[in-house]
């Protein structure tokens, strides 16, 4: 026999009252950042993503509401937590991971690397630009050769001047600078910052998805280059992508949170055989499967960011995050999308643009084999990788 419904309402996306354990600043962040998302992104990014083109006209109001990189202390930086920065990842992609993706390479890779590598010169100089949105970065590690091998990149720098290519640069064509990821002359991986004027850029076309964001492949012919003082070594290039997989693993709840509410707003309305889809239990068996992980992600992206707070949190657990996280929302965007039937492979709902973002999201920054090995080597002890 069903048990009685619930003393008071539940809401879904809240399922286990995480809304509680937030700060008053971080639960008015979110909504801040959430109602910006409606008034600013929902009308115009659709266009952008028919139309491949990157909505450039949003970026001076994403740095006036502070989303780049606003964890760090000082230069201009507000220094906020690491759970609310989680949760404006998590409402600028239920906009569209574009955006997310964008604010990642903006501040969680480019600022993050010049902030912890950088020479106080090179602080000085591009974070308070970068966080006002008036310079924009790329961070280039993958090249056309490797890619989830990084070790293997043979991009050279020689006597200051860098030469080589890299492959899949989000904002690579229109940032002032670049993060990039090269060997020094005795062939140990570093950190430099090249110019735009010494990077020749060719935007990449084609891509079914993140189709409003821009991804280049970078040419360096005898670049100038100024090394990050402090980022020797591979390990270094790693941390910034540990930082940027928190990003992921938050963001990825947006686009499933979107995907859900517009499939349970669907199975309320649309009728057939005399009833609403919702009553059905096959329906319901769906609906309660993406709210599932749904509340396990959300559990997952807010312990992570309690234990970056405390200064304890491991790369492997960035790796889980963002492994349980995307796969999650890419299952549950197909959900949705079979909730809505034909409805949605149609333009009038943003289901599938979400779900080939989120393809993407399973991709970048480590592919979801990649993190599996990851994991696997931390849990046994013993190395899958080639």
């Amino acid at each position: 026999m069903a048990e009685d419904l619930p003393r008071r309402p539940i809401n879904p996306l809240d399922f286990f009252a995480i809304t509680a354990e937030l700060t008053d600043e971080e639960h008015a962040l979110r909504d801040r950042v959430r109602a910006w998302v409606d008034a600013e992104v929902v009308p115009v990014i659709d266009q952008h993503a028919e139309d491949a083109t990157f909505p450039a006209a949003l970026v001076p109001k994403m740095a006036a509401l502070g989303v780049f990189r606003p964890t760090m202390q000082g230069y201009g930086c507000p220094g906020i937590s690491h759970v609310a920065h989680g949760l404006i990842c998590q409402e600028l992609e239920r906009g569209d991971s574009s955006l997310r993706t964008f604010v990642t390479v903006q501040g969680t890779l480019v600022m993050h690397a010049i902030h912890a590598y950088g020479s106080e010169a090179q602080r000085a100089h591009w974070l308070p630009r970068l966080l006002a949105g008036e310079a924009i970065g790329c961070f280039a590690m993958t090249e056309p050769s490797a890619g989830s091998d990084p070790a293997g990149m043979t991009t050279r720098v020689v006597n200051g001047e860098m030469t080589g290519a890299k492959s899949w640069i989000t904002n690579g064509s229109i940032a002032d600078v670049a993060v990039v990821w090269a060997r020094d002359d005795g062939g140990e991986i570093q950190g430099y910052l090249v110019e735009k004027a010494a990077i020749r850029a060719t935007d990449v076309t084609g891509s079914w998805c993140l189709r409003a964001s821009v991804s280049s492949d970078l040419v360096f012919e005898k670049a100038r280059c100024e090394p990050l003082p402090g980022a020797r070594g591979l390990k270094t290039a790693l941390s910034c992508l540990s930082e940027a997989r928190y990003d992921i693993a938050w963001g990825a709840l947006g686009a499933a949170q979107h995907c859900f509410e517009i499939a349970l707003d669907y199975a309320k309305n649309r009728k057939q055989f005399g009833h609403p889809i919702g009553a059905f239990q096959l329906v319901q068996e769906k609906l309660v499967a993406m709210i599932n992980e749904i509340t396990k992600g959300q559990l997952l992206a807010l312990q992570l960011g309690h234990l970056k707070a405390r200064g304890t949190a491991d790369f492997v657990q960035a790796s889980l995050a963002k492994l349980n996280n995307t796969r999650a929302a890419l299952d549950i965007a197909r959900m949705a999308r079979d909730v809505l039937g034909a409805q949605g492979m149609s333009s009038r709902f943003p289901i599938f643009r979400h779900m080939k973002n989120l393809e993407a999201l399973i991709t970048y920054n480590g592919t979801s084999d990649i993190h599996t090995l990851i994991v696997g080597r931390a849990i046994t002890g013993l190395s899958a990788f080639a």
